[in-house]
């Protein structure tokens, strides 16, 4: 006779009722962990998505996600015949707002010169730009489906492919357009500003400006020794692809990334409190049963294997129910949630330690019953 699962069943509904709380509060610490993981994911997203090895920007700078960098466009054309070089993009970066379906949408809009690095990684939907002015290709996440047109500055664009899983560090979603297009998007002048600049002399700027050059190197060629010969021009500075995600989760997401990693701490300290709690108290119901199971000659192991048992049942059908409930719900969370099986094998251990050592406070009242307390009123 199995003693733990005869208790249960005499209070089945409280059990249960109780491993659903502790099945919510353990899904809030899995969702904090997928958030934590989707952050640095998401921070990665937009640098990982060319698929490169090196990143030209402006001297001085660690652009062009960490700082602002503006460099000529013709430098694209300078990476290029540099040794060991494959190909070279231009690239630029710009957070747009503007408005779809009398909805706000805020878009982080990537200008690239299509047959060169710099473009939408994968396609899931309809095709890439093949023309030269006012076609998109956006992120699912935008709500844009193939056909729509939406309005960037003064133009409109048309919606000809769909991308997936692209977007910046703060969580918005990307769009891709020309190189052309996303200048004019990001140097065109309103009219009246336009007559106002033009009245102080500085109408005709140059409007080829780039935030980046991306480029790939040839196999077996190092990116740290391209990047090196690119440092010789003192105007320009060199980061690899190493160096740039070494950046964006140093600097860009740190302060983020670190805070929620305290409070998935703080999270994970909360829930092994409450379950020791809960089932200290769980065995100082039962401590006139233990006295009587002491009186009538049961071994100590026998009351031992009792609230250990309850105490891991407890523990991985509360952790069953929160994994459950945080997997069918992770997709309607504003950002994403990344969960790995590493992630929740890792807490499933956490909660069998957790609930092993928070038995021992029941397993040592336990013991201290004297079997004369069966006796008593």
């Amino acid at each position: 006779m199995n003693l733990a699962y005869r208790d249960v069943r005499h209070k089945l509904g409280r059990f249960l009722l109780t491993c659903a709380g502790l099945g919510l509060l353990l899904g809030v610490v899995l969702a904090m962990i997928g958030i934590y993981r989707g952050l640095v994911v998401d921070a990665l997203t937009i640098a990982r998505a060319p698929g490169i090895d090196l990143w030209v920007v402006e001297s001085g700078t660690r652009g062009p996600f960490a700082e602002a960098s503006r460099i000529p466009g013709d430098t694209r054309e300078a990476i290029t015949r540099v040794g060991g070089v494959a190909a070279a993009g231009s690239i630029t970066y710009q957070t747009v707002e503007t408005e779809h379906q009398a909805r706000k949408l805020r878009l982080y809009v990537i200008g690239y010169e299509p047959g060169r690095p710099g473009g939408p990684p994968r396609l899931v939907a309809g095709r890439g730009i093949v023309r030269s002015h006012h076609e998109l290709v956006a992120d699912r996440s935008t709500g844009l489906g193939i056909g729509d047109r939406i309005a960037l500055g003064r133009n409109t664009f048309s919606v000809v492919g769909l991308t997936e899983h692209q977007v910046n560090s703060g969580g918005d979603p990307a769009v891709y357009i020309t190189l052309l297009d996303a200048q004019k998007l990001q140097f065109d002048l309103a009219p009246p500003a336009y007559r106002v600049q033009l009245a102080r002399g500085t109408g005709a700027a140059v409007r080829d400006t780039v935030n980046a050059v991306v480029a790939r190197v040839q196999p077996n060629v190092a990116p740290d020794s391209v990047a090196e010969s690119v440092r010789r021009w003192k105007h320009l500075a060199a980061i690899t692809q190493e160096g740039q995600e070494a950046i964006l989760t140093g600097s860009l997401v740190d302060r983020a990334r670190r805070q929620i990693g305290l409070f998935t701490s703080l999270l994970l300290v909360v829930s092994a409190v409450i379950i020791a709690l809960i089932i200290y108290t769980m065995t100082m119901e039962k401590l006139k049963q233990i006295a009587t199971l002491k009186l009538i000659g049961a071994p100590d192991r026998t009351i031992i294997g009792m609230i250990v048992q309850q105490a891991l049942a407890l523990g991985f059908i509360g952790f069953g129910i929160g994994a459950a409930l945080i997997l069918t719900v992770k997709n309607y969370f504003p950002r994403r949630v990344v969960l790995e099986p590493d992630n929740v094998l890792v807490l499933a251990g956490i909660v069998f330690l957790v609930c092993l050592l928070s038995s021992g406070l029941g397993v040592r009242a336990a013991l201290r019953v004297d079997p004369a307390a069966a006796l008593g009123g």
